[in-house]
């Protein structure tokens, strides 16, 4: 499974969207530098008020562009880093990728995965009825969850719109992803 980079984002202040950059520069065993989110412990507020001492699997997130499209036959307008994504691809299917899968990109980065986005309430704020579209439940009442995943950074490197991504499976038995 391979894939391309479409656009890559960053904040270093705490905001639900991150604007589109050039570039980004990916920091081993911390995430995106300069971003809000970097660090070896757990940076998401939520995460903090529970533990601040756990250890951040949520260093980088992507989101596969295809999801806009569907956000968009649904009527809502999402463009890269608006859902606070690192990383936008395409052509990869990143939720149905398993724990541990490790995602080469570009010359020199390397992710592995580690589990699900699972977005909060704020996402009805950026707009109203747009958690229902991203967090829902299958034919069999399963929480299915498309809000992208969540990675950690084995290799740094910079990584920029148009690199590549290569998917290189865990051996074993599969582990499918679970929220973060």
């Amino acid at each position: 499974m391979n894939g391309i980079v479409t656009a890559v984002s960053s904040n270093g202040e705490y905001t639900f969207t991150k604007p589109n950059r050039d570039s980004i520069t990916l920091l081993t065993g911390l995430g995106v530098e300069g971003d809000v989110h970097a660090g070896v412990t757990v940076k998401h507020r939520s995460r903090v008020a529970q533990d601040p001492t756990q250890p951040n699997l949520r260093q980088v997130h992507l989101i596969h562009r295809e999801l806009f499209a569907e956000l968009g036959a649904a009527g809502f307008k999402v463009m890269p880093g608006d859902l606070g994504e690192n990383i936008t691809t395409s052509r990869i299917d990143l939720l149905a990728l398993p724990v541990g899968t490790l995602l080469c990109i570009g010359h020199d980065a390397v992710l592995e995965v580690t589990g699900l986005r699972n977005p909060c309430l704020q996402i009805d704020n950026f707009q109203d009825g747009l958690l229902k579209q991203v967090v829902g439940r299958d034919e069999t009442g399963n929480i299915v969850r498309k809000a992208g995943i969540m990675s950690i950074v084995q290799q740094g490197g910079t990584v920029r719109p148009g690199d590549t991504i290569e998917a290189r499976l865990p051996s074993g038995p599969h582990r499918p992803l679970e929220r973060v």
